[in-house]
């Protein structure tokens, strides 16, 4: 029995009809990951801008009072009050959008399973080639 053998042309057609193939799920993997990233981004923007929001409300209720308590129980004027109350909230501001920045880093946003693939692929159709 003879073994049927194609021509390297046909070859050739078919090693890049399966390489477009596989590019164009490996774009499809990526679109669906980063989909899955942008959700979580967006979860994260959305916790932070409501812990704010939040701060924010709370703080002006209590920042009055705070001031006004420290003007009346201390030796501070009212404008040396409030600054000291500032700074102490400007420093607890920056702790929250630090924390908040800290889940956007770019580690967290990665696409390890397109990477992965990608190398995969790669690591395939070099062993083919060969």
């Amino acid at each position: 029995m003879a073994v049927q053998e194609k021509p390297i042309r046909a070859l050739l057609g078919d090693l890049i009809e399966g390489v477009n193939r596989l590019v164009r799920q490996e774009i499809r993997l990526a679109q669906v990951e980063s989909s899955e990233k942008l959700s979580e981004v967006l979860s994260g923007i959305a916790g932070i801008a409501a812990g704010l929001l939040v701060a924010l409300v709370a703080l002006l209720v209590l920042v009055q009072a705070l001031v006004v308590a420290l003007a009346e129980h201390t030796a501070l004027t009212p404008a040396l009050a409030a600054l000291v109350v500032g700074v102490v909230l400007a420093l607890i501001a920056f702790v929250l959008v630090y924390m908040g920045q800290k889940a956007l880093r770019a580690r967290n946003l990665a696409l390890p399973r397109t990477v992965s693939a990608l190398q995969d692929d790669k690591d395939m159709v070099m062993e083919r080639t060969r």
